[in-house]
């Protein structure tokens, strides 16, 4: 391998470790039922937080918060996947190693 792209290589190790620990940092919200429940998950597709307002709370209608708190869930680790993709992304495009794609 010639050296121009081992170099390449090693710089893109070193910027995809620095932004796999900033996604650590990062946060997103999502949130179901108009904000009833709310979610707050890393950038490492971590639940970090969930909120339930009372009025959420009937417990005559349990399912209805079972699913509500699934919904944001979902939302949120969707919204951190994106939110890695599009990090990952921007680092990895500008780099032509061959043999390897982004």
């Amino acid at each position: 391998m010639n050296r121009r792209v081992l170099r390449q290589a090693q710089e893109l190790q070193a910027k995809l470790a620095k932004a796999q620990e900033e996604l650590g940092k990062l946060t997103v919200e999502a949130s179901a039922g108009g904000g009833a429940v709310k979610v707050v998950a890393t950038g490492h597709q971590k639940i970090q937080s969930v909120k339930i307002s009372p009025e959420a709370v009937d417990l005559k209608d349990i399912s209805l918060l079972e699913d509500l708190v699934l919904a944001a869930t979902n939302e949120a680790l969707e919204k951190s996947q994106e939110l890695a993709q599009k990090s990952m992304g921007n680092i990895t495009s500008g780099f032509k190693i061959p043999g390897l794609s982004f």
